[in-house]
């Protein structure tokens, strides 16, 4: 039988509009047999999707994404194959969940400045006790016709330099790679072409990952093409970094990402569950 693996996907713990327990049979219905779900700086979703993998016979692997900052800029860091009980992870993200609330509020209140009301009351409902994200914030502003599409909400109000932009120091890289390492866990750089660098700051990044203890990064995503794979094959062979593979999957809304809908990974490369 041939191995499956999505190792990056959101549940609504976060940003997905599916439960945990919905994900996994989604996943399970796509064919996937090794699945992590990696929602933004919580656990929440963790027991509930272990639990419906278990009787659904995927091999679950405990998972997160961390937001981080480094050199002012933000990355993402997938944690994979963590422990959800370990301490030092646990009050790491405690402290970017603080963080997230407060960004929240601010954007909120930047949106009222904008003759845009209950912006914060509406997305902590939506949120259902989940980590608020800024997607939420575009859902709200779609649900009030104040924008026409999810990607004008960014364009317009929640994107870089845009008018509800709030900008955040979030964990610091080294401090979020130390948080995964020590609860067991392996960290992988995630999406690292979609943050718009340059190739020698994008080299300069992943030579820092690695020292500061980083193993992995995504060869492959939802949406890569073969040239994007080629090059991304080429840094993480460059950094001595192991291959990791997942969707981003948030909801069955998006065509063009679904679980397990992804390229192979290239066999010349060694892949991060190695290290499981």
């Amino acid at each position: 039988m041939q191995e499956t693996y999505d190792l990056h996907c959101h549940s609504t713990a976060s940003d997905g509009s599916l439960t945990p327990a919905e994900v996994v049979h989604r996943a399970k219905l796509q064919g996937v047999t090794s699945l992590a779900l990696t929602d933004h700086d919580t656990i929440n979703g963790q027991k509930e999707a272990a639990e419906t993998a278990l009787s659904n016979n995927i091999n679950y692997i405990p998972g997160i994404e961390l937001s981080t900052t480094w050199e002012n800029k933000c990355f993402h860091i997938v944690g994979l194959n963590i422990d959800p009980t370990n301490k030092p992870l646990i009050t790491g993200i405690e402290n970017l969940q603080t963080l997230r609330s407060e960004r929240a509020k601010k954007i909120a209140l930047k949106l009222e400045k904008r003759r845009i009301p209950n912006a914060y009351e509406s997305v902590v409902k939506a949120a259902k006790g989940g980590m608020i994200t800024r997607s939420h914030f575009a859902d709200f502003l779609l649900s009030q016709h104040y924008v026409s599409t999810k990607q004008e909400a960014f364009d317009r109000y929640l994107g870089k330099g845009k008018t509800a932009f709030v900008s955040t120091i979030w964990a610091d890289l080294a401090d979020a790679i130390d948080w995964i390492n020590q609860s067991g866990g392996v960290a992988v750089v995630a999406h690292p072409l979609r943050y718009k660098l340059t190739a020698s700051w994008l080299r300069r990044f992943l030579s820092s990952f690695k020292e500061m203890g980083g193993q992995g990064i995504e060869v492959v995503t939802g949406r890569s093409t073969p040239d994007e794979i080629r090059r991304t094959l080429q840094y993480a062979n460059q950094n001595e970094l192991l291959a990791s593979i997942g969707s981003d999957f948030h909801t069955p809304d998006n065509k063009w990402v679904e679980l397990g809908r992804l390229a192979p990974l290239p066999e010349s490369i060694k892949p991060v569950w190695e290290l499981f």
